[in-house]
Formats: structure tokens, C-alpha cells, sequence
């Protein structure tokens, strides 16, 4: 069924969200990892020996809400703490970084699946869009 467009960006925004965390759920739901937490442990993995004050920074979130996030990483046994000075300084496990791999293995194949609607011209269109919507508003 054809969208009407009229319709406003923000309803399709929240739809291409909604359908890309239903799929990475279902991808990775014997992990035990929620969609809100993919995000956070990626950028660990990325970014080994980050804090805290980074992650938040990187988000957009206020402290608490990484604490509470990495909290539950850390219950979970996907990342460790280690206290440094006045900072703790976040690491992967070995459990953490194989469900990583995967997280990203399957975001890379949501990213085919959006590809195979476009042509290359207009994937990059699109991306360098978002891209700079999100730059803007941000």
C-alpha cells in the first residue's frame, strides 16, 4: 500500500525506527540485549577504553541514563568497569564483543535491505540527507 504524501516526515522517520528495531530484535533476541543498548555497546567495541562522559557526549544523553544503560551491559556480562582515578573506563568482553559483531553483521544487512530500493546515487543521497538533518537539528 502507496504512502499519501502529504503525510509528514516525522511519522515516517518513527516507522523506518520501529521496523529497524523489530528486525534487529528478532535478529539478536537470544542475546539478550535489548535495541536501546545495540547503540552503546557498538561504540565500546569501537571505542576501547572509552568513559562515560564520552558515551554521553556521543548520545546525547544526560549521565545518568549511561550509567543506567552500561549498568545493565554490565549485568549482563557484555562489558566490565574499571575505576581509573575519577573515571571508569569501559571495556568489552568477550561476550560483548561477539554479540557486537553481530549487532553490526545484521545493521549492515538492514542497510542492504534499504539499498536494494535505491540505486547507489540515491542511497547517498538519502544518507548524506540523514546525515545532515541529524547534524543540524543536533
Amino acid at each position: 500500500m502507496p504512502f499519501d504524501e502529504t503525510i509528514p516526515t516525522s511519522p515516517l522517520i518513527s516507522l523506518l525506527y520501529r521496523e529497524h528495531a523489530k528486525y534487529l530484535n528478532e535478529k539478536v533476541k537470544n542475546e539478550d540485549l535489548s535495541f536501546g543498548l545495540q547503540p552503546i555497546l557498538i561504540t565500546i567495541y569501537e571505542n576501547e577504553g572509552i568513559i562515560q562522559e564520552q558515551l554521553a557526549e556521543k548520545f546525547h544523553l544526560n549521565e545518568s541514563t549511561i550509567t543506567r544503560n552500561l549498568k545493565k551491559l554490565e549485568e549482563k556480562g557484555f562489558i566490565e568497569r574499571i575505576p581509573d582515578k575519577r573515571k571508569k573506563i569501559i571495556k568489552i568482553t568477550k561476550k560483548g564483543a561477539k554479540t557486537a559483531r553481530k549487532v553490526m553483521n545484521y545493521d549492515d544487512k538492514w542497510d542492504e535491505k534499504i539499498k536494494s530500493n535505491l540505486n547507489d546515487e540515491e542511497y547517498t543521497i538519502f544518507k548524506n540527507t540523514l546525515l545532515k538533518i541529524c547534524e543540524d537539528l543536533i
